[in-house]
């Protein structure tokens, strides 16, 4: 096993004890915050994102690993979950395992709608807050702009009407970055879900910039490029500078990396591994690269 893994497991292996200490209220070292533009509330930079990994049913040996993690990130200080419609039965998977976990309040619950039309989109939204488990949605955003115009429309009336706090657009790709642009300025949102990563840097040239321009809250997916940036550095050291900024694992440095545009609120890494988690988390402690900083990151991973 190599040493950032290690470390991982140590920081997991703390965690563990302190949560048979005192499972409601054990805490590691504080996640940093940012708060969203729009409203002020504070989010912890790194968040958990359900794509794949938590679409595992009603299996009880498939959940039961996913159940470790959310016990990981919720004792870390966690509370972003991003969920869709799109990604099978995670919805139900976190809302069922958040509520066994008695962890549903404090959460940040995030998720999407991706269908065609007025009343579908009401349907499927309606159908997304009995399977996370809320009454009210933190954040209700258009998944890959489908029908953007018309759910931004009913979630404008729901916003007023309280039944969402927030609302958003996503996608994540580049190709789409110029629609996601003419989008962000048609009407006033509050988060902006883009891919961003040391693979993927577009949303540097016009989004990221816009985004603080609108006030508007951006969360990262695809922060390791689906495995891309892993498979990069796959036998590759980290640089001997790294721990300066607090970095022991590759998944750290991406992380760090991201969270240090100042335009960014949070990150979204999946897993479904609890060491992973522990992690990610790791990241979001500390202090996060200014940019001269994030400069020479980018230069020492364009090396390799």
């Amino acid at each position: 096993m190599n040493a950032h893994r290690r470390s991982a497991l140590r920081a997991l292996g703390g965690l563990a004890a302190l949560l048979a200490l005192n499972p409601a209220t054990a805490q590691m070292p504080n996640l940093i915050k940012r708060a969203i533009p729009s409203s002020g509330e504070e989010l912890p930079v790194i968040g958990l994102g359900t794509w794949q990994v938590f679409d595992a049913g009603n299996d009880p040996a498939a959940r039961a690993p996913l159940k470790e993690v959310l016990r990981v990130f919720f004792a870390a200080g966690g509370r972003l979950l991003d969920s869709s419609p799109m990604y099978g039965s995670s919805e139900s998977v976190v809302g069922d395992l958040c509520s066994e976990l008695n962890a549903c309040e404090p959460l940040f619950m995030a998720t999407k709608v991706w269908t065609r039309g007025r009343e579908e989109g009401i349907r499927e939204m309606e159908t997304s807050f009995r399977r996370m488990k809320v009454k009210q949605m933190d954040l209700m955003q258009v998944h890959n702009l489908l029908d953007v115009a018309t759910h931004t429309r009913t979630l404008l009336d729901w916003k007023a009407q309280g039944r969402v706090r927030h609302i958003g657009i996503t996608h994540y790709t580049a190709s789409a970055h110029a629609e996601v642009e003419k989008t962000l300025k048609a009407a006033p949102y509050d988060f902006l879900q883009i891919n961003y990563s040391l693979g993927e840097r577009e949303a540097e040239k016009r989004l990221l910039p816009l985004a603080r321009e609108r006030k508007v809250a951006v969360i990262a997916n695809r922060p390791f490029a689906e495995g891309a940036l892993f498979r990069r550095v796959r036998g590759k050291p980290l640089p001997g500078w790294a721990k300066e900024l607090g970095i022991e694992s590759w998944a750290q440095y991406f992380l760090k990396w991201i969270l240090g545009h100042p335009a960014l609120t949070a990150a979204i890494p999946g897993t479904g591994k609890a060491e992973h988690m522990a992690d990610n988390l790791a990241a979001g402690r500390g202090s996060l690269p200014d940019e001269q900083q994030r400069r020479r990151m980018a230069a020492y991973f364009d090396s390799l």
